[in-house]
């Protein structure tokens, strides 16, 4: 579901909005991971819970989930995660969310934040109505502040006294910001409502961010590879997330970030020394004749899900290259991990709750291998990395 989400995030920002029809509905996909937990997920601590059976906005209702998201929208400008910005509310739960304006839970993860900034832009260029665009730039304002200084930015701010105040490539969550801040700053028209002295804020921040991106690249056995799903926010070093996610070489996350620099015009060097070292990577980090497999399995209750399922790796000389989630530092072995945060070699020495509940194997990179060649001869042709020639 997180990826999914993610490349439809990708997909909307690089679509053309030079036609007034293509701005006139807001796409759900963005937001489908947050809805997807707020429906899956009846949390105790949330504002408020879906309730069975409430219909949604269709994209078209671009007031109404406009007005959601200045609903949602904290006293700091940002947003909690974890809520469906299409559904339609009871005036009860609208009462709920409104009377937590100042808990400021504000986040980036799942897509949170730099998702709603753009729909609000969206609405306020389809109706013109002040008040999405006084909110789309409190947004804004708010991942400014989140910014540390470094130019990379944490999961949650204000920080939390956890793994979350390392900068967060996990899901995408840099990705997302940079990626948001870059269209503004290559003066998309959807956002023609920002002031120069905002912009010249936001464009520096976004050159920041690409650079902390290109300091975070991982260096290992002497040659850089790729990136770690958080970084330490003082030192920069692959850092510990949650118990069962070490520092490692995550080629899901360096993907994202790949696409993303590939998406550069005229990159300098920094960036296609980066570029070419990831695909490098990712070349060599291939593991082919396998397969993941889903198999049935006896019902598994825990206290962190219900698993119904288990999964299993077979031999299939068929099967596509396949890449693994974490890669061992030094060794550059596979890596997985339990919630005890043993350190495994292989899926079958995974606990069944987490072997069944996380995703251990990527084809991330594939998508990287496939515009490479086009990236290549566009930006660095006298070096083709794939080449074993060069």
């Amino acid at each position: 579901m997180k990826k999914l989400m993610i490349a439809a995030f990708s997909l909307l920002f690089s679509a053309s909005l030079n036609a007034q029809q293509e701005i006139a509905q807001i796409d759900p996909r963005p937001f489908a991971d947050n809805a997807g937990h707020w429906y899956g997920i009846a949390d105790k601590n949330n504002m408020i819970n879906a309730l069975p059976g409430k219909p949604r906005y269709k994209p078209t209702d671009i007031r109404q989930i406009a007005d959601n998201i200045l609903l949602f929208q904290k006293a700091n400008g940002g947003w909690p995660k974890n809520y469906d910005m299409f559904a339609v509310l009871t005036e009860e739960q609208k009462q709920e969310v409104a009377k937590h304006k100042n808990v400021l839970n504000t986040t980036f993860d799942n897509g949170t934040g730099y998702t709603q900034v753009r729909a609000l832009a969206i609405a306020y260029k389809a109706t013109k109505e002040v008040k999405y665009k006084e909110a789309a730039v409190r947004g804004l304002q708010y991942i400014l502040a989140a910014q540390y200084k470094n130019g990379g930015w944490p999961q949650y701010y204000p920080l939390q006294n956890n793994y979350s105040s390392h900068i967060t490539y996990n899901d995408g969550g840099m990705e997302g910001i940079v990626q948001a801040l870059k269209h503004v700053a290559d003066k998309e028209s959807l956002y023609d409502f920002i002031d120069d002295k905002l912009r010249a804020r936001i464009i520096k921040a976004y050159e920041k961010g690409i650079d902390c991106i290109l300091k975070t690249q991982i260096i290992d056995n002497g040659a850089l590879t790729a990136w770690c799903q958080q970084h330490d926010e003082v030192t920069l070093a692959p850092a510990w997330a949650r118990k069962f996610e070490p520092p490692s070489i995550c080629n899901g996350e360096s993907s994202g970030l790949v696409l993303f620099l590939m998406s550069i015009d005229h990159p300098d060097q920094k960036i296609i020394n980066a570029i070419q070292a990831a695909v490098r990577w990712f070349e060599n980090s291939k593991i082919y004749n396998t397969r993941i497999k889903t198999v049935k399995a006896d019902t598994l209750v825990t206290n962190y899900r219900i698993s119904t399922t288990d999964r299993v790796v077979v031999t299939d000389s068929a099967a596509p290259p396949v890449w693994t989630r974490y890669y061992e530092l030094g060794t550059h072995k596979p890596l997985f991990c339990n919630r005890d945060s043993k350190v495994v070699y292989s899926l079958a020495e995974v606990e069944r709750e987490r072997r069944d509940g996380y995703a251990w194997y990527t084809y991330a990179p594939e998508r990287v291998l496939e515009l490479y060649a086009q990236w290549q001869k566009k930006w660095a042709p006298e070096i083709n990395v794939l080449n074993k020639k060069s």
